[in-house]
C-alpha cells in the first residue's frame, strides 16, 4: 500500500513531509507527499491575523485525512490544536529539533545591543510578551509570511531583527543567518516547538504502526505534558502561553510561562514528574499558574 501524505506547500511544510516521506521509504514504505491548500494559505495577511481561529493552517488536511485521500498528516507541532478531530490520532513524535528561538538581525546586532525604539518583527504573542518583559523599550512588530519572506523583509530594512524559532532555520538552511540563542529561561518555547507532529486515523491499523516506527518517546511525552498545560488554560499557538518540557531519566521536567501582551506580567512556574504521567505534570504546572493568575491574563487578552 503506498502511504499518501498530506502537507501544505511551503518550503518549510515541505522539508518536514519529505523527511518523514524518506523515512518511512527507508523502512520499506511506499509513500509520497500531496499538498494541500489550507483556509490559512488562502487569507490574506490582514485577515489571518485577526481571524482567531484555530487550526487554521491544518483544517483542510485533517478533513483530507479523516474522508481517506490521504493516510497520514505531518505538521509543526506548535499549529496543532490541543483537541484533535474525532476520528484522528497523534500516531507518532519523531525526535525533537532544538525547541529554542532565535534572533536575526541586521548589523549582527545581538539582542542586548538592540537598542530602545528598535524594530523587532515576530507573529508570535508568546514571543512578543516575553521579549517586552525582558526589554520593555523595544517595538515589538508583526511579521507574516514564510521563513524566506521574513529574511527577505528583513534584509529589505522592514525591521532592525526578527525573533524565530531555530528549528525552521535549520531545517531550510538559513542557520547562518543566526545572529543569538535565546535560553529556554529568557525566552520560553511554544508548546511543542521543534517537533513534528505525525497524525494518522485511529483505525488505520499499518499506517499507524509505519508511523509509530518513527516516534521518539522522550519527546513524545515531553509534548504530551506541554499540550496539557496549554489545553489546561484554554490556549492554543496564538496566546501568550508559553511550555517546555525535557526528559532526565525516568523523569520530566516542566516550564511554564504566561505573560500579559506588553509584557508587563510574567507568571512561571515548574515542576517534575514521571515520564509515564505527562499529562499530570501538565496539569499540575496549569494549576501553579493559575494560582497566580494566569486566567486574570488571558482573560484580558
Amino acid at each position: 500500500m503506498k502511504i499518501i501524505i498530506g502537507s501544505r506547500g511551503s518550503a518549510l511544510a515541505l522539508w518536514q513531509s519529505n523527511w518523514v516521506r524518506d523515512r518511512l521509504a527507508a523502512a520499506g514504505h511506499e509513500a509520497e507527499v500531496r499538498v494541500i491548500r489550507t483556509s490559512g494559505d488562502r487569507l490574506p495577511q490582514a485577515a489571518l491575523a485577526a481571524s482567531g481561529v484555530k487550526g487554521l493552517f491544518i483544517k483542510e488536511i485533517e478533513e483530507a485525512l479523516a474522508a481517506g485521500s490521504i493516510q497520514l498528516a505531518v505538521h509543526s507541532l506548535k499549529d496543532m490544536p490541543t483537541d484533535l478531530p474525532p476520528g484522528l490520532k497523534l500516531a507518532a513524535v519523531p525526535e525533537r529539533e532544538d525547541a529554542r528561538d532565535v534572533l536575526v538581525s541586521n548589523g549582527g546586532l545581538g539582542f542586548a545591543g538592540l537598542a530602545s525604539g528598535q524594530r523587532v518583527g515576530s507573529s508570535s504573542v508568546r514571543r512578543q510578551s516575553q521579549l517586552l518583559h525582558l526589554r520593555p523599550g523595544l517595538k515589538m512588530l508583526p511579521v507574516r509570511g514564510n521563513i524566506d519572506t521574513r529574511l527577505r523583509k528583513l534584509d529589505e530594512g522592514e525591521f532592525d531583527a526578527l525573533v524565530l524559532a531555530a528549528a525552521g532555520l535549520a531545517r531550510l538552511g538559513f542557520g547562518s543567518r543566526i545572529r543569538e540563542y535565546f535560553s529556554i529561561e529568557q525566552l520560553c518555547p511554544a508548546a511543542g516547538q521543534g517537533a513534528l507532529g505525525i497524525e494518522t486515523r485511529e483505525a488505520s491499523g499499518p499506517v499507524a504502526e509505519a508511523a509509530a516506527s518513527l516516534d521518539h518517546p522522550p519527546a513524545h511525552a515531553a509534548v504530551r505534558a506541554e499540550r496539557a498545560l496549554l489545553r489546561a488554560l484554554g490556549g492554543g499557538c496564538a496566546v501568550p502561553i508559553a511550555a517546555y518540557a525535557a526528559s532526565a531519566g525516568e523523569s520530566l521536567a516542566l516550564r511554564g510561562v504566561v505573560a500579559s501582551p506588553s509584557g508587563e506580567r510574567l507568571l512561571r512556574a515548574n515542576a517534575s514528574g514521571p515520564a509515564t504521567e505527562p499529562e499530570k505534570l501538565g496539569l499540575r504546572v496549569a494549576d501553579d499558574l493559575r494560582r497566580q493568575g494566569a486566567d486574570e491574563i488571558l482573560g484580558a487578552r
